[in-house]
């Protein structure tokens, strides 16, 4: 009876409050009625006429009504106009939370035959539309309308121009601004991208119209652009220079040369959310008004690193070519900065902060100004003395790391990097700190806000003894470094002896300040905090420094931001490392109907990026001299990959299976030769880095070798495939002959951002979802498994009845009973994927890898067991680090149907739980990309 009565009351409610837009415009009362029959209708659909006299069918229905009722009353509880669309996609929601997918599934395909029914018969508006452009107004012409809309659909198959003019037409009204209407067409495109997934290049063709008009002065056809663009790039060149953007060395180009190599046709390959963030963050702008178009904005960025070349119009183009065709991409800094006034093109800093005052505030000071940049921090705190410890100076106690950490984090987030992105920065700390449970809980959401750190990460900084302890569950005694100054410095076997050593004085009394814990329950918190805030990251001391080439110059103290660079670090270096990355997408070739890694393409493409990556050096700017004096004498340098999730879907290769593991290990032995090569080329042409003699290099030790290196120095515990293909001999002798420019040459960053630009899964990455929503600073964005739409459309099962039941699954095929199970397992998601299948694809290619790789972990349904299971797996690999454990406890999926021209699909969000998790998109996950 309550129920009952509660549900009229809503009912009534929304009769008295809303009114409702049809599709011609015309505005009518709200009738709830309508909702119930046509949910009703929908019943009989699927169960027939048993349907129509059930009772409990029609209850069914009353109450479905009334939740989409509600539903519309929380959006808006004072009422006011509801567009039809609205209500018929809450009606679809109603249906597929209440578990009816079959009546759902009816209701779906009843709509979309409604809809190619009024397509067909759709007219022109009654009234006609002016348009604004400037001071004056003219007609809507609908034919030019339609063609510029058939002009972007042009090569395009399954889109049609006519359904994207006639939504845009439908929410278009008199006087409307000329910048308006361009934006009516994208918004109509974009809103038919999950049905379709070409549509998101007819969104971005759309939207490219937009910017050519903004930038040219007029709307032109594809020929004119051409050569507008053209005529364009000189202008363009002496805008950005007399505004104070660009550097005045450009205006010193053969611009006329530069100027004919420029092709407006590559934009084409530009998806929306590649394009849309080019235009937001990337290009410059005087007052908020773009001067970039897309390839000029590639030439500018090749320019720049061409700029200290000997025959740089020939280098420039070389570059431009590699950028504007997708086949590899520089890192963000690089982008947001090469040929500007402030060349800051580095990706990475990783810092050592010594133990006084004007140590830590003199790295808070660099971390600021490095921020400012566009720069991701690593910072090793390990050397800073514990709380409780003495402080000669003053005779009194030290309050140890963490409120310095306070302060650390507070200053990443008023430093945002010119409003591009927010500062990050992540600290480190070694596991035998006496700080280091306190560190851990560093991210809680409880507890001392004063010593919590919410915006900033954390790492821990294993040494493999301790992993052995946890391995034979025995004491780990912790440490104030001011007591062990030498332990930081000290790894593999020298550190395991020294360590006892302290260990012996603290049992005989010559060491006070010290605790001795279980390393097992040490280990289980550290897992338990990892599952719980996402912090701190498990990276290990000891293979990052045995298998470092430049252990005889100095010690690998901490790995950057997103745990991908091991470079040394010292109160005299800080260390710095230029990043750029391989679309492996764009590396295959079809071969008797089958693709293959092309090889030659891939070894010209790197060889290109590595000297581009090898300029970055030369032209950057530095906002800290250690920085220069670091960078410039070891000249490392961070190739890595993205794509590899495209490249597995192209093979028909199910990401967790034995044939990916095996790719994993092909293409980054590839990778990894030809970058040394082209190092070992760099050498002889402009000679080698000034640390090489006495590196691993020089001594004929490849990072292949090295794996004997840790196992010998574990003492065991390493079990990794040693299997190799090239001939890393001829490439010994390569550089024993000439050397090797950059003393590291090869980390896997995570690409988050440079992954959007050129539309490829982002570093080595499964992917997310099939189809859902992602948010970043330039907005929302439907994101469709285009490879899985292809194949779904051979088969038949493309239909608007799929769309909804794999946003239903949050973008899963798994529960979805007719999909084969042959494309279940090929377009498995992220956290369908079983963790070890990425920790051993990992393990083949850190083989290969002088520095390491950015490794998210993924857990559907965690535990303590798979944790340390896991975790410990990644550590008997050889792994030298991991990055982000992601968890589903931390998302929630809204599902909508996009029906009304809305964008979401399956968005992100957030839930209250007791776990608390970093997001998908968190922006730091893109910091160094």
């Amino acid at each position: 009876m309550d129920s009952t009565f509660s549900q009229d009351n809503t009912l009534q409610h929304a009769a008295q409050l809303y009114q409702v837009v049809r599709r011609s415009g015309e505005v009518v009362n709200f009738q709830t009625d309508k909702i119930s029959v046509a949910v009703h209708k929908a019943f009989i659909a699927v169960h027939g006429e048993s349907a129509q006299v059930s009772s409990s069918v029609r209850e069914q229905c009353k109450h479905l009504t009334a939740q989409v009722i509600s539903t519309l009353l929380r959006r808006q509880p004072l009422g006011g106009t509801v567009h039809i669309e609205t209500i018929q996609d809450q009606v679809e929601l109603a249906l597929m939370r209440s578990g009816e997918h079959d009546v759902a599934r009816a209701y779906v395909l009843y709509r979309e035959k409604r809809a190619q029914e009024r397509a067909k018969t759709q007219h022109p508006p009654a009234i006609p539309i002016r348009i604004k452009d400037g001071e004056s107004f003219t007609n809507l012409d609908l034919h030019w309308l339609n063609q510029l809309v058939s002009e972007a659909c042009v090569g395009l198959q399954d889109v049609n121009p006519e359904v994207i003019t006639h939504q845009a037409v439908r929410d278009l009204y008199d006087g409307i601004s000329f910048v308006e209407l361009e934006k009516a067409l994208v918004m109509a495109a974009r809103s038919l991208i999950e049905r379709e997934p070409q549509y998101n290049f007819v969104t971005a063709r759309l939207l490219l119209k937009q910017i050519q008009r903004e930038i040219l002065g007029q709307t032109l056809t594809a020929e004119e652009v051409v050569v507008a663009t053209r005529q364009y790039f000189s202008q363009y060149i002496k805008k950005g220079i007399e505004a104070g953007l660009l550097d005045h060395q450009l205006a010193e180009y053969d611009l006329e040369k530069l100027s004919q190599v420029l092709d407006p046709q590559r934009d084409l390959q530009f998806g929306y959310l590649g394009l849309q963030t080019l235009y937001d963050r990337y290009f410059l702008h005087i007052n908020e008004e773009r001067i970039e178009l897309p390839q000029i904005f590639f030439m500018r960025v090749a320019m720049g690193l061409a700029l200290q070349e000997i025959n740089r119009e020939e280098k420039a183009i070389e570059f431009y070519l590699l950028l504007s065709s997708f086949d590899f991409m520089s890192s963000t800094p690089t982008l947001f900065n090469s040929g500007t006034k402030h060349s800051q093109l580095s990706s990475c800093y990783l810092t050592t902060v010594g133990d006084d005052l004007n140590s830590i505030f003199e790295n808070i000071k660099e971390n600021a100004l490095l921020q400012k940049y566009a720069g991701g921090l690593g910072n090793d705190w390990t050397p800073v003395r514990a709380l409780s410890s003495r402080i000669k100076g003053t005779n009194g106690k030290s309050q140890g790391v963490i409120p310095f950490l306070k302060v650390v984090n507070d200053t990443a987030v008023a430093v945002n990097q010119g409003g591009k992105r927010k500062g990050a920065v992540c600290g480190y700390l070694e596991t035998w700190h006496l700080d280091i449970e306190e560190f851990l809980d560093l991210r809680k959401n409880t507890g001392d806000d004063r010593r919590r750190t919410h915006d900033m990460n954390t790492a821990n900084w294993i040494p493999d003894l301790f992993m052995k302890r946890v391995d034979k569950n025995q004491d780990w005694t912790l440490f104030s470094p001011s007591d062990v100054p030498d332990l930081h410095d000290k790894y593999g076997k020298a550190f395991e002896e020294a360590y006892l050593r302290y260990e012996s004085k603290a049992d005989h009394g010559e060491i006070t300040l010290f605790k001795k814990v279980s390393a097992l329950q040490l280990w289980r918190r550290i897992l338990s905090m990892l599952f719980e805030t996402g912090h701190p990251w498990i990276t290990f001391k000891d293979p990052c420094n045995i298998r470092s080439p430049q252990q005889h110059v100095g010690v690998v103290h901490s790995s950057n931001l997103c745990t991908e660079i091991t470079l040394n670090t010292s109160d005299t270096e800080t260390a710095v490392c230029n990043l750029g990355s391989v679309n492996l997408f764009k590396h295959i070739k079809e071969v008797n109907g089958s693709f293959v890694i092309d090889d030659e393409k891939l070894r010209h493409t790197i060889k290109t990026a590595m000297r581009m990556l090898d300029n970055v050096i030369d032209i950057n700017f530095y906002a800290v001299a250690k920085a220069r004096n670091s960078n410039v004498r070891h000249r490392p340098v961070g190739l890595g990959i993205m794509g590899f999730q495209d490249m597995l879907h192209a093979m028909r290769i199910p990401y967790a299976s034995e044939q990916a593991v095996e790719l994993a290990d092909v293409t980054m032995e590839y990778v990894c030769y030809y970058a040394y090569l082209a190092s070992t080329e760099l050498a002889r042409e402009r000679g080698a880095y000034s640390s090489f003699k006495g590196s691993l290099w020089d001594r004929g030790i490849l990072p292949l070798d090295t794996l004997a290196m840790l196992e010998e120095e574990r003492g065991g515990y390493l079990a990794v495939d040693r299997t190799i293909r090239l001939d890393w001999q001829a490439l010994r002798e390569n550089i024993k002959q000439y050397g090797m420019r950059n003393s590291n040459c090869v980390a896997i960053a995570p690409t988050a951002t440079i992954s959007n630009i050129v539309g490829v899964s982002a570093s080595i990455e499964p992917d997310y979802q099939n189809l859902y929503v992602k948010s970043n600073l330039s907005g929302e964005f439907t994101i469709v498994n285009e490879s899985l739409v292809k194949d779904l459309k051979a088969i038949g099962l493309w239909d608007e009845a799929m769309i909804a039941d794999i946003k239903y699954y949050d973008g899963s095929l798994s529960q979805i009973e007719r999909i084969p199970q042959q494309l279940k397992e090929l377009y498995a998601t992220a956290f369908e994927v079983d963790p070890q299948w990425l920790i051993e694809a990992a393990a083949r290619r850190q083989k290969w890898i002088d520095q390491a790789q950015s490794l998210n972990l993924y857990f559907a349904t965690p535990s303590g067991k798979k944790l340390n299971d896991i975790y410990f797996m990644a550590w008997l690999r050889g792994l030298k680090t991991t990055y982000y454990l992601r968890s589903l406890g931390a998302s929630a999926a809204e599902k909508s149907t996009g029906q009304g021209g809305e964008l979401n699909a399956v968005k992100i969000q957030p839930v209250e739980t007791e776990v608390k998790q970093c997001l998908i998109d968190d922006p730091t996950c893109e910091a160094c990309q």
